[in-house]
């Protein structure tokens, strides 16, 4: 079944104008123009496929993931290229593998379902072999030699990029003089160490928290640390927070900060049992039979059970737990 609701042209258009803000300031025009335009193509055809392809069943988010998965790597690597020295006149068919790659190896992976982090090891396993005997093939028909082929190999922009963002040099006044910073306690430059930080994924909670109705970010906030909630704020106000934090970094961190979280209790038999004996102790019989007269006999068992202290057990947890809010909400 084809995806739905992924409006992957505008997508990839999004992502193209990113792009445009991060390739390195040494490139001259037709190299800008060929990152931003290789990442552009790679998006859209790859968003089109997991849109229309009926073969495929991925959804929204799946998609989504999918194509600015492709697109970052799509960046990386063809700064690598450019980089590289290698003769333009190869740099479309190293990349054309290298974005199949990582369609096929995407494809596979979350049809399995496999956790996130696994999944990104994976593509960045693979992409980095396809770049490597894409390499390879060349020297071996004569098109770069060994020392070349070598050099390539060794470019990484994503390394690159992760060690800018730990060690961030400072802007530089008019006659090129480095303008001193302040740290964050004072309000000044904010340093994203490595990938594995506590800043980072403080980084990442603030990109969800941009999405958010502004009250509820509030609320939570008021159960940060100080500390962590400001600089929590600090990356809400940065306009290009997602893309210095990266795709694959963020899928990282809320891989982990899933695993982190505290189990939800009130899922347990024992947790609905006590929340229902506390609501139905504030009415009579009298009363709970007039609110529940319209409920269906499995609610009222639920409820009946709970007066006694006993769990009615042909009602999973999760749905009780749920009935057990609707009723505390009803009244």
């Amino acid at each position: 079944m084809a995806t739905q609701n992924f409006d992957y042209e505008t997508f990839a258009q999004n992502l193209a104008a990113q792009a445009q803000e991060l390739v390195p300031p040494d490139f001259n025009d037709v190299q800008k123009q060929y990152v931003v335009n290789t990442l552009g193509n790679f998006a859209l055809l790859s968003g089109k496929a997991l849109a229309e392809d009926p073969n495929l069943n991925f959804n929204e988010d799946q998609a989504i993931t999918i194509t600015q998965i492709i697109a970052e790597w799509s960046f990386h690597k063809s700064v690598d290229l450019i980089r590289s020295g290698i003769p333009q006149q190869y740099w479309d068919t190293i990349m054309q593998k290298i974005a199949y790659t990582i369609f096929e190896i995407a494809k596979q992976t979350f049809s399995q379902g496999l956790p996130n982090d696994k999944i990104l090891e994976l593509i960045e396993h693979h992409v980095k072999k396809a770049y490597i005997e894409a390499l390879g093939e060349l020297k071996n028909k004569g098109a770069i030699d060994e020392g070349l082929m070598e050099f390539a190999a060794s470019q990484s922009n994503m390394d690159r990029m992760a060690q800018e963002m730990q060690n961030p040099q400072p802007p530089a006044a008019t006659d090129g003089t480095p303008i001193p910073q302040q740290n964050n306690a004072a309000g000044g430059a904010i340093e994203f160490p490595k990938v594995d930080s506590k800043v980072l994924k403080l980084a990442t909670v603030a990109m969800l928290f941009k999405k958010m109705n502004q009250d509820k970010v509030q609320t939570i906030l008021d159960k940060f640390g100080s500390e962590d909630a400001q600089m929590v704020v600090k990356f809400m106000r940065m306009p290009d927070l997602a893309q210095r934090v990266g795709a694959q970094n963020a899928l990282r961190c809320l891989q982990e900060i899933k695993t982190t979280l505290p189990k939800n209790t009130d899922l347990t038999p024992s947790r609905v049992v006590l929340r229902l004996k506390k609501f139905t102790s504030k009415y009579s019989s009298k009363d709970l039979d007039t609110m529940l007269i319209r409920e269906r006999m499995g609610v009222k068992r639920l409820v009946f059970n709970a007066m006694e202290g006993k769990y009615y057990d042909k009602m999973p947890p999760k749905v009780a737990s749920i009935v057990a809010t609707h009723l505390a909400d009803s009244v």
